[in-house]
């Protein structure tokens, strides 16, 4: 059961992830309020809901220094998605920035074993 909420917290990422590119599609070239009011603002707030959602699904039984670390993840996630969706360039210290950031996911993600069994 925790190794699926573990994959809630991970969708919950991939979501808030993909809210960030849709939120800068609609912000893009614009200035006055009444223009955030769009289909890409709109469906960047459905994401992070949807992604706030599974994340406190995941909460309800995973402790928070297990699963904290996967925020790591969105920052991670908003990169990638950003070069491929958005055609940005990530400069070489970005990378090696990024880079850190997965390797300390991994490391504190690593560090910890999920049980079912428990509670």
């Amino acid at each position: 059961m925790k190794a699926q909420l573990l994959l809630f917290a991970v969708l919950g990422s991939v979501l808030a992830a993909l809210g960030q590119v849709s939120f800068k599609q609609g912000a893009n070239g614009h200035i006055a309020l009444a223009d955030f009011v769009n289909m890409w603002i709109f469906t960047g707030l459905v994401l992070y809901g949807v992604g706030t959602l599974l994340w406190i699904l995941a909460l309800s039984a995973v402790p928070l220094t297990v699963l904290y670390p996967f925020a790591a993840l969105t920052y991670v996630l908003v990169n990638v998605l950003a070069v491929v969706l958005l055609g940005e360039r990530l400069t070489p210290r970005g990378l090696a920035g990024t880079a850190l950031v997965l390797a300390g996911l991994f490391l504190v993600a690593s560090s910890f074993e999920v049980n079912d069994a428990q509670p």
